[in-house]
Order: structure tokens, then sequence, then C-alpha cells
């Protein structure tokens, strides 16, 4: 699992371009899915997670994904995070048709544009707070000075300080996830992919994760958010249902 994880910020190559927008890319929407299908194929039976999907998300809006279980919610976070490639049907990040890109340089891009908060946190248990805050900056190569200039300013903001050389493990939930959001945000990402984020918190602790997403949205963040809790309907501008793999509405 956790080389996994790191698998998110990794890459051996620089990339070959990046994703930020020309002048006729910053018109155009952040996130333009086009008719994309995802089919898995296990033992010859072949599952359809998404059928057709349009989808698109103007710089700055913070977008719910909603459905029951199994409807595709988070295969759409996957391709559209770079961590799965359409069966059919294109993606377009800043412009730029990712399906052009080879392994190497979707995962550099992944680790420049796109911040990842997960359901189980999913923070590597053997780094500290700090560590795991600074692991997306030490793969993108920055130097030192500014890598921890950076996770030192993550951390106030998210109110980690005097937590900075604990272990995961000794942790709340609450916490580990606010780990997981500065994580996320450390490396100013274009948009950042929430999934499930609140599902193995307190309603508390829910409460909290869901306002530090809304004022990271303030501050002008990008936010796609999956969902099943109709609870944060309402603090989101636009929602989405998906509904076997369809856009419902």
């Amino acid at each position: 699992m956790f080389e996994k994880i790191r698998s998110l910020f990794s890459s051996s190559d620089k990339p070959r371009f990046t994703t930020t927008p020309s002048d006729d890319a910053a018109q155009s929407p952040l996130i333009r899915m086009e008719g994309v299908t995802r089919t898995f194929v296990v033992d010859k039976v072949e599952t359809h997670a998404l059928r057709g999907v349009d989808l698109e998300v103007e710089r700055g809006e913070f977008v719910a994904v909603n459905g029951p279980s199994g409807s595709g919610k988070s295969t759409l976070l996957s391709i559209a995070g770079l961590m799965d490639r359409p069966t059919e049907g294109r993606y377009l990040l800043n412009g730029t048709d990712v399906s052009t890109l080879d392994a190497r340089t979707l995962a550099a891009t992944r680790n420049r544009e796109v911040g990842f908060i997960f359901q189980s946190f999913n923070l590597i248990g053997d780094l500290t707070v700090a560590e795991n805050v600074e692991l997306p900056l030490t793969y993108q190569g920055l130097p030192t000075a500014e890598r921890r200039q950076r996770v030192a300013a993550a951390l106030e903001r998210f109110e980690l300080t005097d937590r900075a050389d604990r272990m995961p493990s000794q942790l709340s939930g609450g916490h580990q996830q606010r780990v997981a959001v500065a994580r996320a945000v450390v490396g100013h990402p274009s948009v950042l992919m929430a999934d499930e984020p609140t599902g193995n918190l307190s309603s508390k602790q829910a409460e909290a994760v869901i306002e530090m997403l809304q004022e990271l949205h303030r501050g002008g963040s990008t936010i796609l958010l999956v969902t099943h809790d109709p609870r944060w309907a309402s603090v989101v501008q636009r929602s989405v249902e998906l509904f076997d793999g369809e856009v419902a509405s």
C-alpha cells in the first residue's frame, strides 16, 4: 500500500510539458471529459464502470460527484486524477489531451497538477507528519529549503505544527485527515480531488474537513469532491449525479 501511495507522487523523468495553460486554454474548462468510457474485463466478463461521461469543471469551481455505491464515482475521480485512463473518449486537463502522455510524464503531471485527499487518509506509516506532507515536494525535486518552508506553512495553516514529529498512528482520524489535506495542497496543485474524505470520520470531524475544503475553495482552489453524503450538497457550487456509470443530472 505504501509503495502505491508513493507512486502517486514519484516519477523518474521530468515532464515533457507543463500544464500551465496557454491564453486559449485558460479560457477553457480546467477539466473536460468527452464521451469517457471505462470498461474493466475480469475473467472475460466486462464491467462498464463509466458509459460515455461528459463533464466540465471550470477553474475555481467546487463540484460534487454524487451517486450510489457502484455508480462509477471513484472510477471517474481516478481518471480525472490521472491514476487511470479511459477505455474510450478524451480527457483534457488545462486544454491538454492527457492520453498523449507516456506513463512517466503522466506521473510527473499528476504529482504537480493534482492534490489527492482519500477516505482512508493514505498516510505513510513510517514517515512523520512533516515527512508525509513533504513527500510530493520531494518528488518534484524542490530544494530542501523551499520544501521545509512550504511544509512549515502548511502545518501552521492546518494547525499541525505541534504534531510535526508524530507518526500517523499517534493521531486521531480527524488529525490524520488534516495531514492528508496539508499534503494535498502543499504543492500548489491546479485541482484537489477528494474521494469520500469524510467517510471514516465522526460527524464533528467530517464537518471540520468540509470547512477546510470550503476555505480552500474561497482561496481559489478548484475542488472535485466524490461523496455519497447528501449533507454536503449545500456546500458546493454544483452537483453531478452518476447512476450506473452515466451522468443522470
